[in-house]
């Protein structure tokens, strides 16, 4: 695959990871914590804003994988 195709397929990625994460995140919190205290939303939105670190980084692993070399 080429270096640049492989860039912008992660780019895309990355940047839908982000969107979707973010919007199931607070749904969640809408959903589940509308009757809990501050400190339980501080604790789930300090959880999930580390959360999705995870996933970004096999991302940014796979980008930074060296190309196969041709038979």
């Amino acid at each position: 695959m080429p270096i640049r195709l492989k860039k912008l397929i992660g780019t895309i990625l990355l940047v839908a990871l982000v969107i979707i994460y973010a919007l199931v995140a607070t749904t969640v919190a809408v959903a589940r914590l509308g009757e809990s205290g501050p400190l339980v939303h501080l604790a789930f939105f300090l959880f999930t804003g580390v959360l999705w670190v995870l996933p970004a980084m096999g991302i940014i692993k796979w980008l930074m994988l060296p190309p196969r070399p041709k038979n």
